[in-house]
């Protein structure tokens, strides 16, 4: 990791905050140059993300997306609802108004938050999911405005298909290429109709988001325990998507919780800065986290979701912030011995650069593990039939089954995963932290960490092609080599980059996405010199393939 910006961890320097007035007027005024490849739309798994400022996000991504959307939808004949929700970053209702004409022009029946407000992600996956059970036709789909974590300036705009889960690449190429068409016509092609009329067409429907989600999520975690337990929680939607579901779902159940921030501020001038000085919503962070890890003695423990409310950071009173690995071995540790309703031959997914603790808590609960590539898309399948019981990603996304084995989610959803924290201490007594130190006691303790090395485009092309001839590693870290993949043992899919294995640890290494680096993920079961020896190595032997 690089070392952290003094202004990390620290509440935020007015003076940097975005300005939203002059972010709104670029998304409308600005237009993009489709000749310009930072300008074009890219939609990924994650769909597009951007910002105003940097013609990246403006009007006629959104719009043009939308279009291609609605394309879509025509030629694969979908003709359910379309449940879509926003977060909380400024240009979130900027685009929601853009996809509102779009879609109303194009006569598909959308589904809008009754209240104006925000609908995090696993509630859209949740509604759509609910929406198709039992139906092989008619079936809904969703759109979720969002950046996920990402900066305040920035906007996201991803696409859920029927499955629920995020789109995967033969939906989200087709939607890129059509969306950069229309962009190169000059929008010709792009139905859209004025906002007031949108607003009150017979296609636009207002519906309630909060009150079916809360009342099913009984089904997935034990809410009565909870209650029952009274464990003391603190809940920081940290000003995302979730912030109004919390009062109700308290209520509801009628937990002993305390929401410590309510606010929403699209500058989201109360965080405290990120380990480079820039606002990210990043749950997973102990620097954007810094707030809620100072109040962890008020609680018996306390969590907090970022923007989208997809991901999900835990925080107790004996062990602070979680890392996301360790969280993930404890819930998945519990959630095998405490869910009897369970398929017997339910699998636990994750991703290739997850930590092998994972690998020895699923051997210990003699469970299938299967591994894949990054990326939360490789799981909407198995959630969807419940041939995993559990699946998360190093990166604090999660989601499993409700209690009686059927399907809970197909995105991430750190709402349950925050409290599923709290049935753990509340039915064991033991919080998280106390859990995953009991299952290192016996599995042994795991040190974990990703890096960025600097890399030229060439170089991070160069990595993606490397296979194990051009490698050639016979030891790590003084131990011979197991293991070189480039592909995952759980599907057999490239995963992008090459992972080298040995008995106490491992690394792999995979190219950014969006930056002139690649990634080191590493770990070793025996100490924390030995790690950094794993790093080196790995280093080494990338440098002499360059």
């Amino acid at each position: 990791m690089t070392a952290p910006n003094p202004a990390a961890g620290k509440p935020v320097d007015p003076a940097s905050l975005v300005n939203v007035p002059q972010l709104v007027t670029a998304y409308f005024a600005s237009k993009p140059d489709p000749s310009d490849p930072t300008q074009r739309v890219a939609f990924g798994t994650s769909g597009h993300r951007g910002t105003s400022l940097k013609n990246s996000f403006n009007e006629n991504h959104i719009l043009s997306t939308t279009q291609a959307i609605c394309d879509h939808r025509r030629e694969t004949g979908l003709t359910g609802p379309l449940f879509i929700g926003i977060d909380t970053h400024a240009l979130a209702e900027p685009a929601l108004a853009s996809a509102v004409e779009v879609f109303a022009a194009n006569g598909v029946d959308i589904m809008i938050d009754e209240r104006g407000g925000y609908t995090p992600t696993p509630v859209i996956s949740h509604a759509i999911l609910s929406y198709d059970k039992g139906r092989t036709s008619g079936l809904a789909d969703g759109v979720v405005i969002t950046p996920s974590h990402n900066p305040p300036e920035d906007g996201g705009y991803k696409y859920n298909p029927p499955h629920g889960g995020p789109a995967d690449t033969d939906v989200t190429a087709k939607v890129e290429k059509t969306a950069n068409a229309y962009m190169e016509s000059g929008m010709k092609g792009v139905a859209r109709m004025p906002y007031a009329r949108a607003r009150k067409a017979p296609t636009t429907h207002m519906h309630d988001y909060i009150r079916p989600y809360v009342a099913d999520l009984g089904n997935a975690v034990d809410m009565a325990l909870i209650k029952s337990s009274g464990v003391k929680i603190g809940i920081d939607p940290l000003g995302g998507a979730a912030v109004h579901y919390w009062q109700p779902l308290i209520e509801h159940y009628g937990i002993n919780a305390t929401i410590v921030n309510d606010a929403v501020d699209p500058t989201f001038r109360f965080m405290t800065a990120d380990w480079d000085g820039k606002i990210r919503m990043d749950c997973s962070s102990p620097f954007a986290m810094a707030s809620l890890i100072q109040m962890r003695d008020r609680f018996d423990v306390a969590f907090a979701n970022d923007t989208d409310a997809d991901r999900h950071g835990i925080v107790t009173r004996t062990g602070g912030l979680m890392n996301p690995n360790h969280f993930l071995a404890a819930a998945i540790a519990y959630l095998f011995e405490h869910r009897p309703q369970w398929d017997k031959e339910a699998a636990i997914g994750k991703t290739i650069v997850s930590s092998s603790i994972i690998d020895r808590v699923a051997k210990k609960l003699n469970r299938k593990l299967v591994e894949t590539p990054v990326g939360f898309k490789w799981f909407v399948e198995g959630l969807g039939t419940g041939a995993f019981g559990f699946a998360g990603e190093e990166s604090a996304g999660a989601s499993f089954l409700k209690r009686d084995g059927s399907v809970w989610t197909t995105d991430k959803d750190g709402m349950v995963m925050g409290l599923l924290a709290a049935e753990i201490l509340g039915r064991t007594g033991r919080d998280p932290s106390q859990l995953f130190a009991g299952l290192t006691a016996e599995l042994g303790v795991p040190f974990y960490e990703r890096i960025d090395v600097p890399a030229t485009p060439k170089q991070k092309n160069a990595l993606k092609a490397l296979g194990p001839d051009q490698l050639d590693m016979r030891q790590l870290a003084g131990e011979p080599v197991s293991a070189i993949r480039t592909r995952a043992p759980g599907n057999d899919q490239s995963f992008g980059g090459i992972k080298v294995e040995s008995e106490a640890g491992w690394f792999a290494a995979r190219p950014s996405g969006t930056e002139d680096v690649y990634k080191i993920y590493a770990e070793s079961f025996r100490d924390q010199n030995h790690l950094k020896t794993i790093q080196q190595d790995a280093q080494r032997a990338i440098a002499k393939a360059f």
